[in-house]
């Protein structure tokens, strides 16, 4: 059975009235996404994630980015 709800000041607030046994398992899963902007829970792209570390290697080969494996494990280059 689904019973559908919303989170309020950190707790889950079910919609409608319902008695659960103690103890029963129960799963969570998010709908949709909380609206708002910029909460505190957004959810960010790859790049805004990469974002502090995005050029921060410096004085690499050339060709680092083909021959990653030769120059981390000795692989032969490609």
């Amino acid at each position: 059975m689904v019973y559908r709800g919303h989170v309020e000041n950190g707790s889950i607030q079910l919609d409608e009235s319902v008695i659960l046994p103690e103890g029963a398992e129960v799963r969570v899963e998010v709908v949709a996404p909380a609206s708002g902007g910029e909460s505190k829970g957004q959810v960010l792209s790859l790049y805004e994630r990469l974002r502090p570390v995005i050029g921060a290697a410096k004085c690499l080969p050339p060709d680092a980015s083909v021959n990653v494996d030769h120059y981390l494990y000795g692989h032969p280059k490609k």
